[in-house]
């Protein structure tokens, strides 16, 4: 079976060599080129949900240790 390339313009591409190298200066900007705004903002969580997350696992954490060192004092003195 032989099978075609379905982009009929890949062979038209300057800049590529034989196997699909690009050789130096043919490679795009390390820079965008837009410096505006796009239209929206890409915000992260409230500074205050890190802190929480962190408040929850660390007294879960607190709850689980006082558990085991009160059953550990159980059964050492009965």
């Amino acid at each position: 079976m032989n099978s075609q390339n379905p982009d009929p313009l890949e062979d038209n591409i300057t800049g590529l060599e034989p196997g699909g190298g690009v050789p130096p200066g043919e490679t795009p900007p390390a820079e965008a080129q837009t410096s505006l705004t796009q239209g929206h903002d890409e915000g992260g969580p409230k500074p205050w949900v890190p802190w929480l997350w962190l408040t929850v696992i660390l007294g879960g954490a607190l709850v689980i240790v006082l558990f085991f060192l009160l059953y550990a004092g159980i059964l050492a003195f009965g």
